[in-house]
C-alpha cells in the first residue's frame, strides 16, 4: 500500500534536488569560514589579475606620453600610488565578497536546514513502516 504522505514528501526532497538544491547542497557542506575563506582566497587572485591588466592597460594606452616623460616623472611615487590603489580596490572588494559570501551561506544553510528536516521525517515514516511489517512476520511450520 503507498503512502501518499510518504510520496508527496518523497517529491518535495526530489523537486529541491533539482531545483534549489543545486545551488545550496554544495554550499552546505562548508564550515562557514571555509566557505568564506576559499572566497577571499578566489577574490586575492581574481582581483590580483584584473588589477594587472586594467593597470596594464592603462599603461599601454598612456605609453606613449609616458616613455616621453620617464625622465621627468618619480617612479617611487607612481610605484606607491600604484600599490595603493591595488590594496584599496583589494580592500573593497574583499569586503564586498565577505558580505556577499556570508548572506549566500546563511540561506543555503537556512534552506537546506528545512531539506534536512524533511528528509528526518521520510526516515521516520521508514522506520514507522518497518516496525510494523516486523510485528507481522508470516509464521511458517514448526
Amino acid at each position: 500500500m503507498l503512502n501518499e504522505e510518504k510520496v508527496r514528501l518523497m517529491n518535495k526532497l526530489a523537486l529541491y534536488e533539482k531545483t534549489e538544491g543545486k545551488k545550496y547542497l554544495p554550499v552546505s557542506k562548508y564550515y562557514r569560514s571555509d566557505y568564506i575563506g576559499l572566497a577571499l582566497i578566489r577574490n586575492f587572485f581574481l582581483v590580483t589579475i584584473s588589477y594587472g591588466l586594467v593597470a596594464g592597460a592603462v599603461a599601454a594606452y598612456y605609453g606613449n606620453y609616458l616613455l616621453e616623460n620617464i625622465h621627468k616623472m618619480d617612479l617611487f611615487q607612481l610605484g606607491v600610488d600604484v600599490a595603493a590603489g591595488y590594496v584599496i580596490v583589494l580592500l573593497a572588494y574583499s569586503a564586498f565578497t565577505y558580505i556577499l559570501y556570508t548572506i549566500k551561506y546563511m540561506r543555503a544553510k537556512k534552506s537546506v536546514r528545512g531539506y534536512y528536516q524533511d528528509l528526518t521525517r521520510l526516515e521516520k515514516m521508514y522506520s514507522r513502516e518497518e516496525r510494523k511489517t516486523a510485528g507481522r512476520r508470516p509464521r511458517g511450520r514448526r
